[in-house]
This record gives C-alpha cells, sequence and structure tokens, in this order.
C-alpha cells in the first residue's frame, strides 16, 4: 500500500468537490478538437509512439451506420495515441511507483477498434484484457495482426508496398477468420498476452471477466513488498483498469461507473485496483454528471500536468483521473 500512497500524493491533490472540480476545469482556454476524431474518413492512419510506427485500420462506413448501441468505437479518438504514450512512459509515477509493473494484469473499457493502448503497453506487463461490444471485434483483431510486435517485424518496407501487404494481409486474416474456432479467433495473433472479450455495461456482469484472468503466482504482491495472504495461483483480479474518452453520453454514466467498480470489486487483495480515466473535455454537464456519480463510489484524484506532461497537461483539453473504490 505504499507504493500506492506514494503514487497518488504524487499525482495532485484529491477532488473533493464535484462542482468545484467542474467549475475549475471549464472555466479554462480548452482548445477546439471538434468532435475529437483522429480522421474520420481515413481507412487506415498511421501512428507513430515511442518510435514504433502502428498501421491502425478503422471504419468510417461503420461510424456513420444507424447501428443500434452507437458506432463510437469505429474510428480512433484523438485523445488515444496522447493516452498510449503516456501510459507506456515507463519513467511515469505509474511506472516508478509499481502500480504497473512487468507482470501486471490490466483491463481497458471500451477499447474501440484500434487496439492502440494494448499494443502500446502489452509488452511491458503480463496480460491485457481488451472490452467493448462484439462489433469492434474484427477490426480490433485485424489491427492486432497488422502490428507485430518489433522482435517480429523485418526490415520496414516502403510505405507503398507496405499498404500493399496490408491489403494482401486483410484478405488473409478475412479468410482465417471464417474458418477459425472462437478460441483461435481470440488467441491467434501475434501478442498472445492480448485478449478481447465483449462486454456490455447495461447486459453483462462484469464478474465474468474472471475467467479471462490468466492464473498467476504471488510473484506480482511480492513485487510490490505485500504480504501474500492468498496461495499461489489464487485470482487476483485486475491492477488497472483503464478507459480512454468513453465519458460522452450521460445515459451510459451510472452503467459505465458500476461497472468499473463491481470490476474493483473482483479483487480480493490488500492492493485495490486503481482506474485511470482518461477523456476530452466536452460537455461540462456530462463531465460533472460523471464526476458525481463516480464519487459516490470512488475516491478521485486529477492527475497534474507534472506528471501529464505537455500532451495531456492543463490546457490540453485532456482529462486524466484515477479512481480508488472507497472503502
Amino acid at each position: 500500500m505504499e507504493g500506492l500512497s506514494n503514487f497518488l500524493s504524487s499525482i495532485g491533490q484529491e477532488v473533493e468537490d464535484a462542482d468545484e472540480e467542474s467549475f475549475l476545469l471549464f472555466s479554462q482556454d480548452i482548445p477546439s478538437s471538434n468532435l475529437g476524431f483522429v480522421d474520420s474518413k481515413a481507412a487506415t492512419l498511421d501512428i507513430t509512439i515511442h518510435n514504433q510506427d502502428y498501421a491502425i485500420h478503422q471504419s468510417p462506413t461503420l461510424l456513420s451506420s444507424s447501428r443500434a448501441g452507437g458506432t463510437t468505437g469505429a474510428v480512433l479518438w484523438k485523445i488515444t495515441p496522447l493516452f498510449a504514450e503516456w501510459i507506456s512512459n515507463t519513467s511515469n509515477s505509474l511506472w516508478t511507483n509499481s502500480i504497473l509493473t512487468p507482470s501486471s494484469t490490466v483491463v481497458e473499457l471500451g477499447c474501440g477498434i484500434s487496439g492502440l493502448t494494448a499494443l502500446a503497453l502489452s509488452h511491458r506487463i503480463g496480460h491485457y484484457l481488451a472490452t467493448d461490444q462484439e462489433y469492434v471485434h474484427r477490426l480490433f483483431r485485424q489491427n492486432l495482426d497488422s502490428n507485430p510486435p518489433q522482435s517480429q517485424r523485418q526490415q520496414a518496407p516502403s510505405k507503398s508496398k507496405g499498404r500493399k501487404q496490408q491489403q494482401q494481409q486483410q484478405q488473409q486474416q478475412k479468410s482465417r477468420s471464417s474458418k477459425s474456432t472462437p478460441t483461435e479467433q481470440t488467441n491467434g495473433h501475434p501478442h498472445p498476452n492480448i485478449t478481447f472479450t465483449s462486454l456490455d455495461w447495461e447486459l453483462d456482469n462484469p464478474a465474468t471477466l474472471r475467467q479471462q484472468i490468466p492464473t498467476t503466482t504471488s510473484t506480482a504482491t511480492q513485487e510490490r513488498g505485500e504480504d501474500d495472504e492468498e496461495p499461489a495461483g489464487s485470482d487476483k483480479g485486475f491492477d488497472v483498469l483503464l478507459s480512454c474518452d468513453c465519458i460522452y453520453n450521460e445515459s451510459l454514466i451510472a452503467p459505465f461507473v458500476r461497472t468499473c467498480a463491481e470490476i474493483c470489486n473482483l479483487r480480493p487483495g490488500a492492493r485495490p485496483t486503481v482506474c485511470i480515466i482518461a477523456q476530452q473535455q466536452r460537455s461540462p454537464d456530462v463531465f460533472e454528471a460523471w464526476l458525481r456519480e463516480t464519487m459516490r463510489w470512488f475516491r478521485v484524484w486529477r492527475v497534474g500536468a507534472d506528471a501529464l506532461g505537455g500532451k495531456l497537461g492543463g490546457g490540453s483539453g485532456y482529462l486524466v483521473h484515477m479512481l480508488v473504490l472507497r472503502g
């Protein structure tokens, strides 16, 4: 618990009042980012994080469709590459205070099609569970297949040649997907420690995520210097819960926050799951409603500019809050 206490004290003051926090944040000048898409008309985006190039496939057609249940996960949002770069930087306080370690298990809510945060972070941790509605699954898998780990990449082809190879890969992937079993569709990609499972915040039971957590030993607890009161191999729940730009609709706030709380309750051990909620500043009313509901279940800290750096820090139009379930 000492690492958690040091971490929370290093990132900023605890939020005590939702009205005050909302007024403080939205009384400042906020850069215009439109809705927040990177490019909602492009089928493929080239993104670089920590000198690693990613080709991210998205679906403008799906975004503009009338699918029931929403389509916002069909394209990449501007905050995601910035958040992925920040959270995968091992010099930030999440890593220096062992909130994230090489053995951590992470779950993401509302991952969308890109898989970008999973791709940037998974090689530094033990396991990454990405969740969203089932409609994003095919493109999420395609992005995992199209962006193998650096160790598996050969000499980088030219962009024109690379696009041809990507098109060939897409056809091969579609063929494999139509013939593969559900297990193969989940695990048969070059990132074996990334798993996708569908999760509807309003309909599904987050307790089922236990089945997706790999069996672990007490190594992670020992690395943190904590007493391990549970037998080796027991279910430790999730170290960290992530969500990036999922708070835009007031009707989803209550099920989203409840899902976060239920996932945090999966961890029976001494150190709680830390929730990291990143979002673009849009509507002060939606933000305040989210914060009010969140503070019913969680203690909340806003990550300060010093801990975030320039791209996500003050005046960027983006916010990152840390949540710890109330005892």
